[in-house]
């Protein structure tokens, strides 16, 4: 028994050693286990990430590139390439099995899209053909570009400036036939470097000369030209020159300057969004590529435009088209364009000095005309101060859309030119009374001009209301002297003499207040009706004329109502005359059959 427990005891104790063997041997297992499993998911990623599979080689090979199955496996493919050049800077020694498929790929996919890609871009040569429709299907591709960058920057260069020479000329010679038509549209009637403000109507010309414009009047006013600005003209349609050939319409210059530049923006906007979105550009660098594009058909406009200003005398047509380049500046500000913004500040530094330079020249014509040459006076308004009128409101209502002081400052100018020419011309007249009637008639009616489109509170519409008011005053004054001149004469006196307190002098002048009573009962009436004829007669505006005679009228109720408080005095209360004197009423009631009605 004792050796049978014995053997029994040893058995147990090898049966506990084999156990513990055998946990040992179950851990390092697992450790292992645990190991192969961490290697075996590094390995498989890297793995997956070389192995080129057999689908991305027949898609890259075979399938054509406007597919969307060739564009899936082109991503696939640029994922694997940057995975290998990953590994290889890790020293990865399986990337150098695949290297060479990867390459041989690339080669192919690269070949494929640039084929692809110069075929769309030769494809806008062709005549008659609209780039726009190949160049936004180009845009579905704008990955293929990015994979040229990526992997090729050589053919990516070479597609870039192949795209730039192709579109530069297809914009240039589209711009300079589209330009050249556009030309032959405009008025044949343009202002010359004579048709200037100051220059009279009948100037002498020489036999051989052109006849001047049928009226020079037309140049100096806005009509429906100032439309062109407006909102709903200014993004129409762009003018298609043989349409408007074939039904023998014209334009002034300002609408085809409206036409060209607005077909400029809106290929200008459309060009720079493609650049910046297949060429994956921004900043500095899409504003560069945009003018490799663009330069030349830019350069060529500013051209046409310095060389048409040249010969240019049109002043309304100049400023016209400075508000339609402020207004275009803005849409390209809000499509979020700037490439265009040098553009606009050199067409701008073109248009200000020309346009300043005519309104000179118009104020130097004014200032320097002569009264004496103009041929016969005649109290009507003038028709050099009827074309400042048009002229000035012309400009004055295209300033308000965006005000500019400058050309405030420049009208300002001429103005003062206009109302010293005013002066110079009354002064030919020899009565004071024809002078003031010139005086009154030229102010009424540039003031009426300018009210139709300046707005009431200008300066140019409170100068010439304050001039017209205070020249209607003299002319009353004028017009009340000869029939009742006795009667204005005394009540100043008499008024004096009261105010100094010697009114017991007016006791010697009983032999004058009577006169001075019958005569204005006597002649009142007749008095009044030929002033209100002759006023009707001197003045053009019927309007105005009225308002002279209601004020002369309502002059003549205060001056005899003077004379009542004159002859209340105690010294001449008791003046027999004073019941021959016309009850106050009487006459308003009198009067108001005079005042013209409408």
């Amino acid at each position: 028994m004792e050796q049978m427990l014995g053997a029994f005891q040893s058995d147990l104790s090898s049966i506990s050693s084999e156990i513990r063997t055998l946990q040992e041997q179950s851990g390092a297992m697992n450790i292992r286990l645990r190991n192969r499993q961490a290697v075996r998911g590094k390995l498989g990623e890297l793995v997956d990430g070389l192995v080129v599979p057999s689908a991305l080689v027949t898609a890259i090979l075979e399938v054509p590139v406007t597919e969307p199955r060739f564009l899936e496996q082109l991503q696939e493919l640029d994922a694997k390439a940057a995975a290998v050049r990953e590994q290889e800077t890790r020293g990865t020694a399986a990337c150098a099995d695949v290297r060479g498929v990867l390459d041989r790929l690339r080669v192919k996919a690269v070949t494929k899209i640039r084929e692809f890609i110069l075929q769309k871009i030769y494809s806008f040569r062709k005549p008659m053909t609209n780039y726009q429709i190949p160049q936004t299907a180009l845009l579905k591709y704008r990955f293929f570009y990015q994979f040229l960058l990526g992997n090729e920057r050589a053919t990516a260069k070479e597609i870039r400036d192949e795209y730039v020479e192709t579109l530069s000329k297809i914009y240039l010679s589209y711009y300079r036939s589209y330009l050249g038509r556009l030309m032959k549209v405009q008025y044949e009637e343009v202002a010359e470097k004579d048709d200037l403000m100051g220059m009279e109507d009948t100037a002498k010309k020489g036999f051989f000369s052109k006849p001047s414009l049928r009226s020079r009047n037309t140049i100096f006013t806005l009509g429906t030209r100032g439309s062109v600005i407006s909102p709903t003209e200014l993004e129409a349609p762009i003018l298609v020159p043989h349409t408007a050939q074939r039904g023998e319409q014209r334009y002034p210059f300002e609408a085809l300057f409206r036409s060209q530049h607005y077909a400029l923006l809106d290929n200008s906007c459309r060009e720079y969004l493609f650049i910046c979105e297949f060429f994956v550009v921004s900043g500095p660098a899409a504003h560069d590529l945009f003018h490799a594009v663009m330069g030349r058909t830019l350069s060529m406009t500013l051209k046409h435009l310095e060389s048409y200003l040249a010969d240019c005398y049109d002043a309304i047509a100049v400023f016209l088209c400075i508000h339609i380049v402020l207004r275009f500046r803005n849409i390209a500000a809000k499509r979020d364009v700037p490439a265009l913004d040098r553009y606009w500040e050199q067409v701008l530094a073109l248009l200000w000095p020309r346009f300043e330079l005519i309104l000179e020249m118009n104020v130097q014509s004014v200032r320097s005309t002569d009264p004496q040459r103009l041929g016969g006076l005649d109290t009507r308004p003038h028709y050099i101060t009827r074309r400042y009128a048009e002229f000035s409101s012309a400009l004055v209502s295209i300033n308000q859309t965006i005000p500019n002081e400058r050309t405030m400052q420049l009208l300002g100018q001429l103005q003062v030119e206009v109302e010293n020419f005013v002066l110079r011309v009354a002064a030919e007249f020899s009565s004071r009374k024809e002078q003031l009637v010139f005086l009154i008639n030229n102010y009424d009616m540039m003031l009426g001009v300018l009210m139709e489109r300046a707005a009431d509170d200008s300066k140019e519409v409170e100068s010439f209301q304050q001039l017209l008011n205070a020249r209607t005053q003299e002319f009353i004054e004028e017009l009340l002297s000869p029939p009742f001149g006795g009667l204005v004469a005394f009540v100043k006196e008499a008024e004096a003499l009261i105010e100094r307190g010697q009114a017991e002098r007016l006791r010697g002048e009983e032999a004058r207040v009577t006169q001075l009573i019958r005569g204005f009962g006597s002649s009142w009436k007749s008095s009044v009706e030929s002033l209100s004829q002759d006023v009707m007669r001197s003045f053009t505006n019927f309007r105005n004329g009225t308002s002279i005679i209601q004020g002369a009228l309502t002059q003549l109720i205060q001056l005899y109502h003077r004379f009542h408080r004159v002859l209340s005095q105690p010294q001449l209360r008791a003046l027999p005359a004073r019941a021959e004197l016309i009850n106050i009423h009487h006459l308003m009631v009198e009067l108001k059959k005079h005042k013209p009605n409408f």
